[in-house]
């Protein structure tokens, strides 16, 4: 078994991104520039963002944190995001969530120049990976995808098992994989028999948010399990939804909780913002829609 080390795989993609941003930067006369927005003082986000913040300039990225106030409304925020989409300086928009209570995401996520749209979540970039079509993708999805990369499997008729069905992981991260000609089964909570999805196959991706909720013992010998769970328990530790230590016995490849699929999210961010930007300077001057 060998252990999918997310920290030092994100370190390498941090490389790659420092490196293309300076190439980028050289080339135009400006660093890439990546803009987030943070509604309210949500304690997670606030650490989320700060993460962001200090890897943009690490990576060598230029960018700003826009914090508004827990009150700020619908009207204002979604013209907040039109100012960020005209300004030609800006290659990359992040929208953190959640958002306060009183305000739906979904418009705000739409109002998102898709060019711009670093977390992959608009509804065009969604229906260009469905076409299969050059576009955005959602980073953790991309980041399960690079580490399978460093297996250096084949991922041709391999049966492929998604468990969890979002937006954010589930739903991209099968279309990624079928994209690689895996063979794709997408599981959920609800999935009758799971233990024998789970047996059969090559691939295992568990993103459900149900603390080990998939056995070790259930784990083909030799297969890649990536687990973006991320859970606490009762007593306090962080577990993911495979139980990592039975699994362990069993994968050929597993990633731990923390330390596996988690690090690659923020690394994955960074190279999409280099990515917008040097597609945006190919599109002209400006890089609009």
């Amino acid at each position: 078994m060998t252990v999918l080390d997310g920290k030092a795989v994100a370190k390498k993609v941090r490389d790659e991104v420092k490196a293309r941003a300076e190439a980028f930067a050289a080339a135009h006369g400006r660093k890439p520039g990546l803009h987030v927005v943070l509604v309210g003082d949500d304690p997670a986000s606030q650490v989320y963002v700060r993460n962001k913040e200090r890897a943009a300039a690490k990576a060598g990225l230029e960018g700003q944190v826009h914090r508004l106030p827990g009150d700020t409304t619908q009207a204002d925020l979604e013209a907040l995001v039109a100012k960020l989409n005209a300004d030609p300086a800006i290659d990359g928009i992040l929208v953190q969530l959640p958002l306060p209570g009183h305000l739906e995401a979904q418009p705000v996520l739409d109002a998102i120049d898709p060019s711009k749209d670093v977390d992959g979540l608009t509804a065009l970039n969604a229906g260009l990976l469905v076409d299969g079509r050059d576009g955005l993708r959602p980073c953790t999805p991309s980041g399960c995808m690079r580490l399978i990369e460093e297996t250096g499997a084949d991922l041709t008729g391999q049966r492929a098992l998604v468990i969890g069905r979002s937006v954010l992981v589930g739903k991209p991260v099968a279309l990624m994989l079928l994209a690689r000609n895996a063979t794709v089964t997408i599981a959920h909570s609800r999935t009758a028999d799971l233990e024998a999805r789970v047996r059969e196959s090559d691939i295992v991706v568990a993103a459900v948010g149900r603390p080990e909720m998939v056995r070790g013992e259930w784990i083909k010998e030799d297969a890649i399990v990536l687990d973006v769970g991320i859970n606490r328990t009762d007593e306090g530790k962080l577990v993911g939804d495979v139980e990592y230590a039975a699994a362990a016995e069993r994968a050929g490849w597993i990633t731990p909780v923390p330390g596996g699929v988690g690090p690659m999210t923020i690394a994955m961010l960074l190279g999409n913002t280099v990515t917008a930007a040097e597609r945006r300077e190919a599109r002209g001057p400006r890089g609009g829609r």
